[in-house]
This record gives C-alpha cells, structure tokens and sequence, in this order.
C-alpha cells in the first residue's frame, strides 16, 4: 500500500486500571511525539461500561485525530509500543487494562490483513468510539459503512457519558 505523506488518523484510547484519566491523557500526549505524527483534534473523556466481560471498572475512553506520515502497520506497532509502556496486559478478550490504543480509521483506507482490519471492524457498535469521533469530527464517513452518525442509534442503549472537564481546565 503506498502511503501519501501525510493521513489524516483516527485513533481510539481507553482504560480502566491505574488511574485510567491520566493514562488516557498521557496517552494522548504520546501520540504528539509520534514520529512524523502530529495530534490535530481529541475529544473530552467519556466513562463508559465494560463491555464483553462487565466484572470490571468502568472505563474512560476518548478519540483522537492524528496527521501522520507512518503507515498503517508503522502507526499500529507505535500504538501498542505505547500500550506497551503503559503496562498493558493482554491476559484474556476484554480484560481489564491500563491502555487500550485501537486504529480506528487511516484516511479513506478499507482492507483486512492479517493482524490489521481497517476501518476497525467494531466501531460501529460502540458507543464510547462514535459519541467521542462525533465530538471531534461530526462529518465522519466510515469507508464501507457510510457516516459515523448514522450508527450512533444503534448504541442507544449502551452506557456511555461525557466527563466534565477536570476543574484545573476550567478555571484556567
């Protein structure tokens, strides 16, 4: 895949361990001093419900826009070198964690490889991805799936909420 110099991504950040707000603002830091990476937009915090297995806390999740000139599979490795960092454990599907990175959408790509489905092939399920990339990006077209506000109906019933700013943000 020949890669422009510069993509507009889109990436997913949660957590629910070792206190999850920070890591997710962390998080967000790092992807700043990507290599060739430069963060364009990032939602508020959203506390969300676990979902897969629920006998855990409940996450904060965000959503952020990158302009970056790494390739996909570049991007991806960097995101789990950062969950990597952050004492991410992968101990079993949906465990508890204290970062989760997921590429969510890179530019106008659409395939699957081994390892790499783009877009994310479960963003349109969930809640705590749409209502953040709807903050941060309302027009969003998901290549294959059409427009991102046109899932959100379909996650009504899932457990997600907005976070207020924290009151040092505030009062600055």
């Amino acid at each position: 895949m020949k890669v422009p110099a510069k993509v507009l991504a889109t990436i997913g950040l949660g957590a629910n361990l070792n206190d999850p707000a920070a890591q997710v603002e962390y998080a967000l830091a790092e992807l700043d001093r990507l290599p060739g990476t430069r963060l364009i937009a990032r939602s508020s915090l959203y506390a969300s419900a676990p979902v897969g297995y629920v006998d855990q806390p409940d996450f904060i999740n965000a959503v952020a826009q990158v302009e970056t000139g790494l390739a996909p599979r570049a991007l991806l490795a960097a995101l789990l070198d950062i969950e990597h960092r952050h004492g991410r454990e992968r101990s079993f599907r949906n465990a508890p964690r204290t970062l989760d990175l997921d590429l969510l959408l890179y530019g106008n790509a659409h395939f699957h490889e081994e390892g790499l489905t783009l877009p994310h092939p479960r963003m349109t399920e969930r809640g705590f991805v749409l209502l953040p990339l709807l903050e941060i990006a309302p027009d969003t077209v998901i290549p294959g799936r059409g427009r991102a506000a046109g899932w959100l109906a379909s996650c009504a019933g899932q457990n997600v909420a907005i976070l207020p700013p924290p009151a040092a943000a505030v009062n600055a």
